[in-house]
């Protein structure tokens, strides 16, 4: 079998925030709105019921604060309805108020007056 020439690029997977309700070693059981999953903790260890992870693809990979939790979640709902030819609201309120902001390295570098990459 030949390959393609053609490039591809990985599909993208968006991280969901969920709810740890139990937690059996590495593998937990987390909501999303009103309905469960099993998912690996693997990459943060065991949890307390309660905790909010940042889920991809069926694995908790990072440990985040309800207050995010509750933004990401509004973010995606928006997204769902822009989609689906729905008003966006203001599911990205937050961001708005503080305006687009760079990572570290790149604020440092447009501080510094290093404007081409």
């Amino acid at each position: 079998m030949r390959a393609s020439s053609r490039r591809r690029t990985e599909p993208m997977c968006l991280g969901v925030p969920m709810m740890i309700k139990s937690c059996d070693g590495i593998a937990g059981e987390a909501v999303e709105g009103d309905i469960t999953y099993v998912i690996d903790l693997s990459l943060t260890g065991p949890l307390e019921p309660g905790t909010w992870v940042l889920s991809f693809l069926g694995a908790a990979r990072e440990v985040i604060g309800a207050d995010e939790a509750q933004k990401i979640t509004k973010a995606l709902g928006g997204l769902r309805n822009l989609m689906e030819g729905r008003a966006l609201g203001d599911a990205f309120a937050d961001l708005e108020e503080t305006g687009p902001r760079l990572p570290p390295h790149l604020q440092e570098a447009l501080a510094k007056g290093e404007t081409t990459a």
